[in-house]
């Protein structure tokens, strides 16, 4: 496995994929996913340059904050449980923000450490009920009750996953999320930075449609082949 060379050609797809949309490459962040990486495999993209970094679980991400100290960014991608707010104080970016009750518990966390903890509303936007989210038609209002209702919370955004289809096939749903996001930004006067979509299947996809981050786990640890 050859880590530098899967960074590598990761981080030209992305700067070809915003080439071929009229963008320009740093306009997209790369998130390393680390969630089946070894501590080595992270110190391997550590010294590929990159910084930022997602985990699924609370506990493994505690773990590698502790293990890789403040020159990382630490990001929450998977969902996350009402219990195990209390110990997400130190990410940098919670992406799963899907349900009311889960704002009420991270909006008296963050007061509690004295910070605005930010989030990213996740949506379903293929609407698959195998998927967590909210789904389309409700963001807008919610996204507007926890402008209105969590002052320690900051939505940067959106958080999305297309269907497991070919790539070509997840354009429409990353256009939809797309303009979602400029349409709540639009309707209540917001201005974000952040629409997470595309993984390492269809990551080129996102990007021509939008997308400012990308979660790329598998394609950083492919074999040589």
């Amino acid at each position: 496995m050859d880590i530098a060379r899967n960074v590598a050609l990761i981080q030209e797809r992305i700067a070809q994929a915003c080439t071929r949309a009229g963008r320009v490459p740093d306009d997209v962040k790369l998130l390393a996913v680390t969630k089946y990486a070894s501590d080595e495999a992270v110190r391997g993209l550590l010294a590929c340059g990159l910084r930022c970094f997602g985990e699924s679980r609370v506990q493994d991400g505690v773990r590698r904050m502790a293990s890789f100290g403040p020159e990382t960014e630490w990001h929450l991608i998977g969902t996350l449980q009402r219990n195990k707010v209390r110990y997400c104080r130190d990410f940098a970016l919670i992406h799963s923000l899907d349900r009311w009750p889960l704002a009420v518990e991270l909006e008296k966390r963050a007061a509690s450490w004295g910070k605005r903890q930010d989030v990213l509303v996740q949506v379903n936007i293929s609407g698959e009920v195998s998927k967590h989210g909210l789904a389309p038609a409700d963001a807008m209002g919610f996204v507007q009750r926890v402008v209105e209702e969590c002052p320690h919370l900051r939505v940067r955004g959106i958080m999305t996953m297309a269907p497991l289809v070919p790539p070509a096939e997840t354009r429409p749903y990353f256009r939809k999320a797309r303009e979602l996001y400029e349409a709540v930004q639009r309707e209540l006067g917001l201005v974000w930075d952040t629409l997470s979509m595309g993984m390492s299947g269809d990551f080129e996809v996102a990007v021509e449609e939008g997308a400012t981050l990308v979660r790329i786990g598998t394609a950083l640890f492919r074999e040589e082949e």
